[in-house]
């Protein structure tokens, strides 16, 4: 068999697009910062050859140290129907299939309280065919009963990872059912204890478990949430997130924000692939200097929105309003490494057409935050029993998918409401919506789709 080459850590780039023309005395400075990994090698895979592996999953050869630990909800609601006990079981085999070789990993299941299903004795398998083999065997283990604590699962996937000597550090949590046994305050803390430590997508699978939950796990470890209404969806789901964890080539990547004396940040929000507000992540590195967390990267791209409030200027004169960097923590607790940068300017102008014109990056992604907020809104206002609101939110929802030419979201937004004229907003609710249509327009809220550059 030909062996894959070792993949190198990814280039980055970064590219600004902004209007960089104020009008005299303007002050807010609006730019998005594209990030974008590439030659990571992360494209490369193998079928799997395990005996009695799920056929599907390409596996890479080679990559970074990593470890991921998969935490599977045990309680008892796994059981109703007893059917999703058992796709929770293939799904998680199925994940098992996909790492690679040479990968550190651990199973936990999930109820009131965490248990190491497998290897157990507080510590991690080493991937390769045997250990897969023992992990599936062990996974029959897993039987319903119980309550749910999603801090407790968590807690103890941060304890399995933090002792491994590894690159890249993952968890993936699926959960039916509401966090019951814990209370909101202890998984905040759960959350703020776990982040940065590894990052995490997490999966509700059914229609029995809070949507602000499980984003918020996803939001607070800088991962992906998703709803899988059909449990026999799982295995499909479980494979391409194992498959897209097994691609991240580099951890701990930050956006380091430099501004001059006088400038402040506003606000920072990644606006693709999903919409994420970092700003209330910051980490001062220095005089003048915040660091943004941005988890982990394989080959792929990201846009960044940020709002720099500077002093105001008469015409003609021009400054650097903000550095934006991409940086890596040094080795031993050496100076951070610096991958990429871009440069974010400030110009006064007296022409209104160059002052006044929005660029099409800013205005594409200011809509599509736009409209994750509103569908929040509406969702919520339905939620509570006012129809005016939820009305009005919701078709302003309508008008923005539209317009930014958001397909997906449109489409979850006809579940929920008739669309009388997309282009107005001119919407009515349905008197009956399907719980999962619902709470798959919640969980998919922050999606956005790329602007056309």
């Amino acid at each position: 068999m030909a062996h894959l080459s070792k993949p190198t850590v990814p280039q980055f780039s970064v590219e600004v697009y902004q209007n960089e023309y104020l009008p005299e005395g303007g002050r807010e400075v609006n730019a998005i910062v594209t990030v974008t990994a590439t030659g990571g090698g992360t494209g490369g895979g193998r079928p799997v050859t395990d005996p009695g592996a799920v056929p599907g999953p390409r596996r890479p050869e080679a990559g970074p140290s990593a470890a991921v630990v998969l935490m599977v909800d045990c309680s008892g609601s796994m059981d109703y129907p007893p059917t999703k006990m058992r796709n929770a079981r293939d799904a998680t085999a199925a994940a098992i299939d996909t790492l690679r070789d040479g990968v550190a990993f651990a199973v936990i299941g999930g109820t009131h309280q965490a248990s190491e299903v497998y290897p157990g004795g507080g510590r991690l398998a080493i991937a390769d065919p045997t250990t897969r083999g023992q992990a599936k065997h062990a996974l029959r283990k897993l039987t319903a009963g119980g309550g749910t604590a999603i801090g407790t699962w968590l807690r103890l996937a941060e304890t399995l990872l933090s002792g491994a000597d590894v690159a890249i550090r993952h968890g993936i949590l699926l959960t039916d059912g509401r966090n019951e046994h814990e209370s909101p305050e202890e998984l905040r803390a759960t959350l703020d204890a776990c982040a940065g430590r590894f990052t995490c997508d997490a999966r509700g699978v059914g229609t029995d478990w809070e949507v602000k939950e499980v984003t918020g796990v996803a939001s607070a470890l800088l991962g992906t949430a998703d709803i899988v209404a059909d449990p026999a969806g799982l295995a499909e789901d479980f494979t391409g997130m194992m498959e897209k964890a097994m691609g991240k080539e580099v951890a701990d990547v930050s956006l380091r924000l430099w501004t001059p004396a006088g400038a402040e940040i506003v606000f920072v929000k990644q606006v693709a692939p999903a919409v994420e507000d970092l700003t209330g992540r910051r980490t001062d590195a220095g005089p003048r200097i915040g660091d943004y967390p941005t988890g982990s990267w394989g080959d792929e791209s990201r846009d960044y929105h940020v709002c720099v409030r500077v002093p105001g200027a008469a015409v003609g004169q021009e400054m650097l309003a903000a550095r934006a960097s991409l940086v890596l923590p040094g080795p031993d607790g050496q100076a951070p490494r610096p991958l990429s940068q871009g440069l974010i300017r400030a110009v006064w102008t007296d022409d209104l057409a160059s002052s006044t014109r929005i660029n099409p990056q800013v205005a594409h992604y200011t809509g599509q935050a736009e409209l994750a907020q509103v569908i929040q809104q509406g969702l919520d206002a339905r939620k509570s029993g006012d129809a005016d609101g939820a009305t009005a939110k919701l078709g302003r929802a309508v008008q923005l998918a539209g317009a930014l030419g958001n397909e997906d979201t449109a489409k979850l937004l006809a579940k929920v409401v008739d669309v009388v004229d997309a282009r107005t907003g001119t919407v009515r609710l349905k008197p009956k919506v399907a719980e999962a249509d619902e709470m798959t327009l919640e969980t998919r809220s922050t999606k956005t789709v790329r602007v056309k550059k």
